[in-house]
């Protein structure tokens, strides 16, 4: 069973080896079938970017596979095909021939999310077009193996600096040395994204544009009514604009009445009138959450991995926050509740244990994936 399988594998590595995925990939790849690969990297919206882009190509009446993680709830929301999460049972046929397929060593030694990503092309096999979601970086990610025929690029800022660079500079050069042909670059704060990116362009010849050369003013402000429309946050619109032109860039029209009645789980969503969830655990998060609810005071039901700047998350969010309520985790990653405390002292935030919603107060769940799941698992029931 997949579910068994699955659970042997850590899902996080304190070192990597990134000549493992490409090695399995060239055992294995004879007996893939692969359409065109919109790969999708970068380090803020890269699920809402993929799953606007998804989204309209199945409205064009194509058949659409979307890969993105982690997940919130169930393993199967990483899998979406032609809208809806894979079901079981194809999860489980695909699990078997892909054990079929790898031999016993890569059988035991792929990772969680690079056996994850194999099955994934399995299922979006017959499909006309992948959306392929980055996890962790760029050019050595699980992702980059399979050849991409456009890149989409979103916001690129601090984050895994273990893994990536400690510098923008850094990041920017491992994200984009994925770039296989053509990219589009989506609105990036740090200027020293576009310098790598136009060094990238030169030494290795592809082509990278910037995403508004495909779009009109009539149309950019479209795509700010059509995310209030749906969200009420405008810090959506780059991330539709920057799907929009990957669309464009394959000859599609742009209707934006095609979102109507589009649902994005988990990203500044509220789940009652007082309670809004966000999956979000980074500054560039922080910043567009900070923005959204500039006019608020919330409580904000908080933890978060011990590997995060959590510090500088709670600093740009401390103008709105009533008070913060720690909701307990368990991961491995999260950090000592001792340690996060004495932050939230520090920063002068006031600060108590998670109980249950106040119906009168309104509310953000935010931190990691973990912290949603944990909320939706356990309290979700209650905020209605």
């Amino acid at each position: 069973m997949l579910a068994e399988f699955l659970a042997t594998k850590p899902l996080y590595y304190k070192e990597i080896d990134y000549t493992r995925m490409p090695r399995a990939w060239e055992s294995v790849k004879e007996h893939f079938s692969l359409p065109t690969i919109i790969h999708v990297i970068g380090t803020n919206g890269k699920g809402s970017t993929g799953r606007f882009l998804a989204h309209y190509l199945l409205k064009c009446d194509l058949k659409i596979g979307h890969y993105t993680s982690p997940h919130v709830l169930r393993f199967n929301e990483r899998i979406w095909l032609n809208g809806f999460d894979v079901e079981d049972k194809m999860l489980e046929q695909n699990h078997q021939k892909l054990l079929s397929l790898l031999s016993s060593e890569f059988q035991e030694s792929l990772s969680y999310f690079e056996y994850t990503t194999l099955l994934a092309m399995l299922c979006f096999e017959g499909s006309d077009y992948i959306v392929l979601e980055a996890g962790l970086g760029g050019e050595y990610d699980a992702t980059s193996v399979f050849g991409s025929d456009l890149t989409l690029v979103t916001p690129i800022s601090i984050d895994h600096e273990a893994f990536l660079g400690d510098t923008i500079e850094k990041i920017a050069k491992t994200k984009l040395n994925a770039v296989r042909k053509f990219a589009i670059l989506g609105k990036q704060e740090y200027k020293e994204v576009y310098k790598v990116s136009k060094v990238l362009s030169r030494k290795k010849g592809v082509e990278i544009f910037r995403y508004d050369y495909f779009f009109s003013y009539d149309e950019i402000a479209e795509s700010k009514e059509t995310i209030r429309s749906l969200f009420m946050a405008d810090f959506f619109a780059e991330n539709l604009l920057l799907a929009m032109a990957g669309a464009k860039f394959f000859g599609f029209e742009i209707d934006f009445n095609k979102f109507d009645n589009f649902k994005l789980f988990g990203r500044c969503q509220k789940i009652s009138d007082n309670v809004t969830i966000d999956v979000g655990h980074n500054i560039a998060a922080a910043k567009a959450l900070m923005s959204h609810f500039k006019n608020s005071k919330i409580v904000l039901v908080y933890n978060s991995y011990s590997d995060k700047d959590y510090e500088e998350i709670l600093k740009i969010l401390k103008p709105v926050i009533k008070r913060v309520e720690i909701l307990p985790i368990l991961n491995e990653r999260v950090e000592q509740k001792e340690i996060l405390e004495r932050t939230l002292e520090t920063l002068k935030i006031e600060f108590d244990n998670f109980h249950k919603i106040n119906q009168n107060e309104q509310y953000l769940i935010f931190g990691s994936f973990s912290v949603v799941e944990e909320f939706l698992n356990h309290h979700g029931d209650k905020t209605r």
